[in-house]
């Protein structure tokens, strides 16, 4: 059974025009042939309810309300009326869409299938004589509008399916990609505390290590070793508060890229330099912020298994990109070996994935140049565009 909707459209208001049109040239009809003698009062009674009980249907399906009780006093009167007038029949054919609309298909099969045998037998009362033409017409036509219509019914129901599966299709990949932006700011906040947390705490466990290692010895530099490692944890404090609070960064926000990259680096090791290549310009912050936090990775790796003498940071500005280099004359290791992506220790760490995974998400390239004993070298190379 069909929604109202079906009658809402152009087809629908052609269906009501082309009843009341049938309608009214099957009145003139009856009147040039029979005048208004006879049985024209009783015709004329059925032609005003036949049209009022068709004009409530057509009032109820413009305003959504349950129009099909109302189909059987129209098919009533209408049966009624050809009855007495065969000349009436000609408006069958809107009465044929008419049902398929209100019965199911079944139903409107057998319904249709009696009001065209109904009809035929009509249309051959009034002609005067037996054509068969006249006979199937109105059964072969009835018969095509319901086909047609179920046809209609089957495509409808199949786009509506096929709507579904694209609607169930949008969200399942809307909670896939909900999904993976989750798992992606995971892996973001890893990295965060990675560089941040993680490796500040180590560089003041390196420090006190050290401290309580010469501690003893006369002359040594372990009061320095302790404020050192005061300061980072102190730094590392700041940090983590931001961190909490939009992981920002402390260090961009106060000074150059340059000179952030350089306290960064000596976080780790006091000695190292940092030399800049080309006419500096101001950067995207996203970019700023993986510079900085692939230099403060590299140099926690290099102080906790380098063993290097010479670390050095270089900061080169290309036309449409900015390029980092991080090297060291350290212990180096087989990169081949551990597939580019350890920190250099036996089993690997997070370090050198969360750096590659950094760089790469913001369209950049990212590599480890090292063999053991010949140092390091951790390259990264981000696009920032020539306006930049």
């Amino acid at each position: 059974m069909q929604d109202n909707g079906a009658f809402r459209g152009p087809l629908g208001l052609a269906i009501h025009v082309s009843f009341y049109v049938l309608l009214a040239a099957s009145t003139a009809r009856y009147l040039t042939y029979h005048g208004v003698s006879g049985r024209w009062v009783v015709v004329a009674g059925l032609i005003l309810v036949l049209a009022a009980l068709y004009a409530v249907i057509v009032v109820l399906t413009r305003r959504g309300g349950a129009w099909r009780p109302w189909v059987w006093p129209v098919l009533t009167s209408w049966v009624a009326l050809v009855w007495l007038a065969p000349s009436f029949a000609w408006s069958a054919f809107p009465i044929f869409f008419l049902c398929t609309r209100a019965f199911p298909r079944w139903a409107a099969y057998l319904v249709v299938a009696g009001l065209a045998v109904f009809a035929g037998i009509e249309f051959v009362s009034f002609s005067g004589r037996t054509e068969w033409p006249v006979v199937l017409a109105p059964l072969c036509t009835g018969a095509l509008i319901v086909l047609a219509y179920g046809q209609v019914e089957r495509d409808s129901a199949e786009r509506e399916r096929l709507l579904g599966e694209l609607v169930a299709a949008k969200t399942r990949l809307a909670e896939t990609e909900r999904e993976a932006g989750v798992l992606s700011e995971r892996e973001r906040l890893a990295r965060e505390i990675h560089d941040t947390v993680t490796q500040g705490l180590t560089s003041a466990l390196l420090h006190l290590e050290a401290a309580d290692e010469i501690w003893s010895q006369p002359g040594t530099l372990a009061r320095d070793e302790v404020r050192t490692a005061t300061g980072t944890l102190r730094e590392n404090l700041t940090q983590t508060r931001n961190l909490v609070h939009y992981l920002s960064s402390p260090d961009l926000a106060t000074q150059t890229l340059d000179a952030a990259l350089l306290a960064a680096v000596r976080g780790y090791v006091p000695t190292a330099q940092l030399r800049m290549i080309g006419e500096p310009r101001p950067l995207p912050s996203d970019v700023e912020h993986a510079l900085l936090r692939v230099t403060q990775s590299a140099a926690s790796n290099i102080r906790r298994h380098a063993n290097a003498h010479t670390v050095g940071v270089t900061l080169t500005y290309l036309p449409e990109a900015v390029a980092l280099d991080v090297f060291d004359d350290g212990t180096g290791f087989d990169v081949g070996a551990r597939g580019g992506e350890s920190t250099g220790t036996a089993g690997g760490g997070f370090g050198l994935p969360a750096m590659r995974q950094r760089v790469e998400a913001l369209g950049g390239t990212f590599s480890v140049d090292s063999a053991p004993g010949e140092g390091t070298v951790v390259a990264a190379q981000i696009p920032v565009g020539g306006g930049s």
